[in-house]
């Protein structure tokens, strides 16, 4: 609902809104769709909280000061507002999940169905998952902001009443202490419990509140044509920037979330006294019209997302001839059918189920309204329980297809590579390295340190159990580049300033193994430390990337089985793998002059690339999309040795 209250109390329409809600929508699509472009447009949500909490506060407020607020007709606005398209999507994608979705796979959606239907899923995501996890891994992580805000608007409004009752003259003030607490916390708690911080209503909830400070004439009145156009370009530069520039690894909300919620709230406060620039361009139609339609359109899109990694694509070559085909690159066109048919379906939700229960003669009265919502809810509550009970429905799936698919189930990585003491897991922060343990030198054998991240745990277990004569210390630390300059988060810059400053130079070592999902933006930071390897006198060799899908081996191996059709892996490999090993198999030679192994050779040749870690095809190679399983890691190490590739 695009209305907000005028100082004379009437409604007016801010069609620039609806355009910053265009703004923010698909800032959050592009980054979903591929996070190598506008890495931060994950703050779109933050844009959203502002907004949302500007219009709805303003029409909470009117009604309060009147005298004439109510709760149930509050909850009726967001029912009405929210409900229909929520539930909507649920229903449609349950359907589809029931067929395709692997029976662990299918579990785990019924409990988050099961919070996204309760507006409680932003708790259940907290504990099992992390906002940057692979798409496919939960179809309804999306809903965890809308959870948010339901939260917020459940208690909002009883909190503002009470205050109304016990301190008339103090409603403003307490809205403003509200505010400041909940940034404070926010900014605290974002550097000891990032995950809880991202997810929690208390350290978002100034993020509304900062929407509600500016419906409640806090923003200074810009009359001036000259302040409305320097405070909403300055508002469009602090959301575009962190779109731009904010990683995954930016510490998230706290202050790094000011950037684009102050941004929208120039934007917003501004547009209350006049046009601008900004404004203007906000208000251009068609960004209007992405705006009215963004509340689908961000249900949906994630979703399909999540379909096409079940296999609902087009392939280009059934569209082009082959010789035009291979001119596209898959992944892009890939990009645009799911952007296009976000799109598609939002106008046909927008129109068909938004606009029929908000807007007379169609909505029904308020009675009908609960009930029906009870219903639906009560159904989808029924179908996840359901499908806990039965573990799934696994009889949906040959036996060979299930067993297959529960590798994705079992931790892999987490399982080896001495998880918590030579390797330091998102969820295993708090620990510290074990250096003494890790970093044993054996005597009467070969020592060996192989350091970097996840990946390097993997290759660890292969490279331990299979090469037992030698001693393979490992020093990992998840999403950790194995440079001398790693900054990607307080352990890596730790161990890896440990292993380059106090332990290398003290402790010959026989070899240093480099390994970690290289990008081509490390490859500078690589050569400094081959370097400096050189000029320390310590035997470096560099190991490349591992073949990588767009999606869980384990799930394309056994959608192949229950499907048939054996080649389904290979259409889902990415392009990433052989272009980066090209490149540092290039430089290896070329600048580094030093051994480099190459995973993804071991792995793939011309005729395609190995899957199954046995030859009874009971164990896939990899445990997701880019990690080895235990037998698959052994089976590398083993094809490396039969190549005369390692030591």
């Amino acid at each position: 609902m695009s209305e907000l209250l005028n100082q004379k109390g009437g409604l007016k329409y801010r069609p620039d809104i609806d355009g910053l809600r265009a703004v923010a929508v698909v800032s959050v699509m592009i980054f979903h769709l591929s996070t190598g472009h506008l890495q931060g447009g994950f703050v779109g949500v933050d844009v959203f909280f502002v907004i949302s909490g500007y219009l709805i506060s303003a029409i909470i407020f009117s009604e309060i000061a009147g005298s004439n607020f109510s709760v149930l007709r509050f909850y009726e606005r967001r029912i009405r507002r929210i409900i229909p398209a929520l539930f909507g999507m649920l229903i449609l994608f349950s359907i589809i999940a029931s067929f395709y979705l692997l029976p662990t796979e299918l579990v785990k959606y019924a409990m988050s169905l099961l919070t996204a239907v309760t507006s409680s899923s932003n708790f259940y995501f907290w504990q099992h998952s992390g906002y940057f996890d692979s798409p496919e891994s939960n179809p309804l992580l999306h809903t965890w902001s809308l959870a948010v805000e339901e939260q917020f608007y459940i208690l909002f409004p009883i909190c503002l009443v009470m205050i109304r009752w016990l301190f008339p003259q103090r409603l403003r003030l307490a809205v403003l202490i509200l505010f400041f607490a909940s940034l404070a916390t926010s900014i605290v708690m974002v550097y000891y419990d990032p995950v809880s911080t991202f997810y929690l209503p208390h350290t978002r909830a100034w993020e509304l509140l900062l929407g509600t400070l500016i419906s409640q004439g806090f923003f200074p009145r810009l009359h001036s044509s000259i302040l409305r156009n320097f405070a909403t370009l300055t508002g469009m530069g602090l959301i575009v920037y962190p779109i731009i520039y904010y990683t995954q690894r930016t510490p998230f909300p706290g202050i790094a979330a000011l950037a684009p919620c102050v941004g929208s709230a120039l934007i917003i406060g501004a547009g209350e006294y006049g046009t601008s620039l900004i404004s203007r361009v906000l208000s251009w139609r068609p960004v209007v019209f992405v705006g009215l339609i963004s509340y689908s359109l961000y249900l949906w899109h994630w979703p399909i997302i999540v379909l096409h990694s079940l296999g609902f694509s087009v392939n280009l070559n059934d569209l082009l001839p082959h010789r035009y085909a291979t001119k596209i690159p898959a992944f892009r066109f890939d990009m645009w059918m799911e952007l296009v048919s976000s799109f598609i379906i939002a106008v046909i939700f927008w129109r068909f189920v938004e606009r029929p229960f908000r807007s007379r003669p169609l909505r029904i009265s308020r009675r009908p309204l609960f009930a029906l919502s009870a219903a639906v809810m009560a159904i989808l509550i029924a179908y996840s329980a359901t499908v806990i009970f039965a573990g799934g429905f696994t009889g949906r799936f040959s036996f060979q297809a299930v067993k297959i698919a529960s590798f994705l189930t079992t931790q892999g990585a987490l399982n080896h590579g001495r998880v918590g003491s030579c390797f330091i897991t998102d969820t295993t922060r708090a620990a510290v390295l074990d250096n003494d343990q890790c970093l044993e030198l054996v005597e009467g054998k070969r020592n060996y340190l192989l350091i970097g991240d996840s990946h390097a745990a993997v290759l660890w277990s292969g490279l331990s159990s299979t090469l037992s004569n030698d001693n393979f210390m490992l020093a990992s630390v998840s999403n950790c580049k194995p440079l001398i300059h790693a900054g990607n988060s307080s352990d890596c810059t730790n161990e890896m300033s440990y292993i380059f400053k106090t332990y290398l130079p003290t402790h010959p070592i026989q070899g240093l193994l480099l390994e970690a999902r290289w990008k081509p933006d490390d490859m500078a930071g690589l050569t400094e430390t081959i370097e400096w390897a050189k000029q320390h006198h310590v035997p470096v060799t560099v190991i490349g990337p591992v073949a990588e899908y767009d999606a869980p081996l384990p799930r394309l191996l056994a959608y192949s089985i229950a499907w048939n059709t054996p080649d389904m892996a290979s259409k889902h490999l990415l392009p990433y793998s052989p272009n980066m090993d090209a490149l540092m198999q290039s430089l290896a030679v070329s600048t580094w002059h030093v051994p480099y192994i190459s995973l993804y050779k071991a792995t793939c040749n011309r005729e395609g690339c190995i899957e199954y870690a046995d030859a009874r095809h009971e164990v896939p190679l990899m445990r997701d999309a880019d990690h080895f399983t235990d037998s698959g890691s052994a089976l590398i190490v083993t094809r490396l040795i039969n190549r005369g590739e390692i030591f």
